[in-house]
C-alpha cells in the first residue's frame, strides 16, 4: 500500500537503485508489516541543477550521495513505528548500498485509507 518515491543524483548504476528499492522494501516489511508483494515504488535521478538542499540543516553533514525518500501511506502508524522505520531504514541502507546515514532524508505523506486506488477505478480500502 505505500507509495514510495526514491530521488538522488543521476549516475549511480542500476544495482545502486535496486539495493535502495530493495533496502527500503525490507525495512516496510519489518517495521510497518507491509506485505513483501506490496511494493510501489518510484526512482529518480536528477542532474545537479535540480537536485537541490542543504549540506548541513540540523547540523547533519550531507554528501551529493543524498537520498531522498517520500513514503504516501495510510495514517494508522504510530510514533514508535515511525522511528522504528526510520532507524531500520537507515541501517538497511548502510548495509545495502552502502549509504551513509547522514544521506538518508525520509520523509512520510500520511493519507486516508479512501484516498487510494489500485486499479478498476475501485477505491479497494474503502470497501
Amino acid at each position: 500500500m505505500p507509495l514510495t518515491q526514491i530521488a538522488l543524483r543521476a549516475g549511480k548504476p542500476a544495482e545502486y537503485r535496486k539495493a535502495i528499492a530493495d533496502s527500503t522494501q525490507r525495512a516496510l516489511v519489518a517495521t510497518f508489516n507491509v506485505p513483501k508483494d506490496d511494493i510501489f515504488m518510484l526512482i529518480t535521478e536528477h542532474e545537479a541543477d535540480n537536485f537541490v538542499y542543504d549540506n548541513q540543516y540540523l547540523n547533519v553533514q550531507r554528501t551529493d550521495d543524498l537520498v531522498m525518500i517520500q513514503i504516501t501511506l495510510n495514517n494508522t502508524r504510530t510514533l514508535e513505528q515511525k522511528k522504528a522505520l526510520y532507524k531500520r531504514m537507515v541501517d538497511e541502507l548502510h548495509e545495502s548500498p552502502g549509504l551513509r546515514r547522514e544521506d538518508v532524508l525520509i520523509n512520510l505523506v500520511e493519507v486516508l485509507k479512501e484516498n487510494w486506488s489500485f486499479g478498476n477505478g475501485i477505491a479497494q480500502y474503502a470497501l
